[in-house]
């Protein structure tokens, strides 16, 4: 992962981490809503923590599965959004913004994978 990838990805995890926060304080303060929210809460704040943990990898693989975990934790992330919309815990408004970072940073995971498996993908074909 180049420099300028790296420190895009980790910023917009991070705020977006932050933003999870305050929306997981808002709905268990406010609205009551724990379930839901917790769950938010772990699959938002943890894409962060695994593209970190990609970072100080063994070898290649090892930073390819961590970046496809945090890949996944997106995916997670984005359907307890969807359930707290649709639940009505989450304004469309309030959604949107969650949603829409999530969405970008899982794109930018998967350009990353593809990037750093090219090379190896060249090799076998």
């Amino acid at each position: 992962m180049d420099r300028n990838e790296d420190s895009q990805v980790l910023k917009k995890s991070y705020d977006f981490a932050v933003h999870v926060i305050k929306t997981y304080q808002n709905l268990s303060k406010e609205q009551r809503e724990f379930v839901l929210s917790k769950q938010l809460l772990r699959s938002g704040t943890s894409i962060g923590a695994n593209i970190n943990e990609a970072l100080a990898g063994e070898s290649k693989r090892d930073f390819v599965h961590k970046l496809h975990i945090s890949l996944k934790e997106s995916r997670e992330t984005t359907y307890w959004l969807r359930l707290l919309r649709d639940s009505d815990y989450l304004s469309e408004d309030e959604f949107m913004s969650l949603n829409s970072t999530c969405v970008s940073i899982g794109k930018m995971l998967s350009k990353i994978i593809i990037t750093t498996k090219e090379p190896y993908l060249q090799k076998v074909s």
